[in-house]
């Protein structure tokens, strides 16, 4: 999560205005999207092109006269651990212009934030030309009144039974097979429709694009990368019940007052088994001008990698990417993953050094010991709470 995220922020993202765009889609598109993965990158790509040619034509431009570009996270999980498949974008709030100096970089142009109608419209035009490319695949039927995709494969996953049950929030093996999740609840809030964030919402297709980050936002963007590139399963919000049943914490309850959902353990199981998705399969994709093959990423990324390349490099004296990753320390690492600042004295404020490594289970204990005792005696030191001590074998 930290490592892609600072490896986004360092060599990927440009120092420009970025936009976060979401987009979910209707359950059987999520079930299209797990079970067929090619389908679900065409159907990416169409999405990517409906937003980038908006931003194009509301900066004055055309699509030959202007890039943008962006990086989409595909994410598999919901909060509740079920199969929901959606797409995280982080795109350039605004467009490259063309340029005629190949010793120039190409000006930005930034883009207001788009409004309420213009989500809604951007949904419906994804959602139609969606609709349109799976009826060319022959995926999707229509009648006078009803859509339905037709999903007709020779070759039955036994996957697909999971992914299915995940997806609507159903028990997928057991006794309760078929049966609704179990779920706490608690009284909902009472949430003021003003504060609803604004999204576009058309026949569930759900488009929202409320969080931004400035070009001198760096630290925000950085935060807003590790959030899209979290693991599925959050350690803290996992527990057992008495009973021994899997108990998960939502991070914000649903509108109805959800706030857990509890799994047998086998069901549990059968959920983790749902969201890995199939044998390479890409959930990081790269597009417009960050795209590996663009002959403009190399001038607007901080990596100055891609075509062309060797025209816009720096000086002898600039370290590449890897240089800079390797000459970061253990403790810089640990400050900007954690912000646990280790090289600073939280005593007097000077900087810190390293004096010992002490790897001796009994010598550690040791000293824990001496400073549990002593840390009463000062009110102004803080001793964490210690962890077990490690297994002596480890060290055998």
């Amino acid at each position: 999560m930290a490592e892609s995220a600072a490896l986004l922020v360092d060599e990927v993202l440009p120092d420009k205005p970025m936009r976060q765009w979401v987009l979910s889609v209707p359950f059987p598109l999520r079930f299209l999207f797990a079970s067929q993965p090619k389908i679900m990158g065409k159907a990416l790509g169409i999405v990517y092109r409906t937003i980038a040619t908006h931003l194009t034509h509301k900066a004055g431009y055309t699509r030959s006269t202007a890039h943008t570009g962006a990086v989409t996270l595909i994410q598999r999980f919901g909060s509740a651990l079920n199969l929901n498949i959606h797409f995280h974008m982080l795109f350039l709030d605004g467009v490259y212009t063309e340029y005629t100096d190949d010793a120039r970089l190409p000006k930005f142009r930034w883009v207001k934030a788009p409004t309420s109608s213009e989500l809604n419209h951007l949904a419906h035009t994804i959602a139609h030309r969606l609709a349109r490319y799976l009826e060319r695949q022959g995926l999707l039927e229509r009648d006078a009144e009803h859509s339905y995709l037709t999903l007709e494969n020779s070759e039955e996953d036994p996957m697909d039974q999971l992914r299915g049950h995940s997806i609507t929030y159903r028990i997928a093996v057991g006794p309760g097979q078929g049966r609704k999740v179990f779920a706490l609840q608690t009284l909902p809030d009472e949430r003021d429709a003003d504060e609803t964030p604004v999204a576009g919402n058309v026949a569930g297709f759900s488009l929202h694009a409320g969080v931004a980050a400035k070009a001198n936002q760096r630290d925000k963007l950085e935060r807003l990368c590790r959030y899209i590139t979290r693991p599925a399963i959050s350690e803290k919000r996992l527990s057992l019940t008495k009973q021994g049943k899997v108990r998960y914490e939502l991070k914000t309850p649903y509108r109805d007052g959800t706030s857990h959902v509890i799994f047998e353990p086998v069901d549990f199981i059968a959920k983790l088994a749902a969201l890995v998705p199939k044998p390479r399969v890409n959930l990081t994709r790269f597009h417009g001008v960050f795209a590996p093959n663009s002959k403009h990423r190399a001038r607007v990324t901080p990596a100055k990698r891609g075509k062309g390349s060797q025209k816009v490099a720096g000086g002898q004296d600039e370290k590449t990417p890897a240089q800079r990753h390797v000459a970061m320390t253990w403790a810089q690492r640990l400050k900007r993953v954690f912000s646990i600042d280790v090289e600073t004295c939280r005593v007097c404020g000077d900087a810190a050094r390293v004096i010992a490594c002490i790897e001796d289970p009994v010598v550690i204990k040791t000293i824990l010991a001496h400073l549990e005792k002593q840390a009463p005696m000062d009110s102004g030191v803080q001793i964490p709470d210690s962890r077990a001590p490690p297994q002596a074998r480890l060290f055998s």
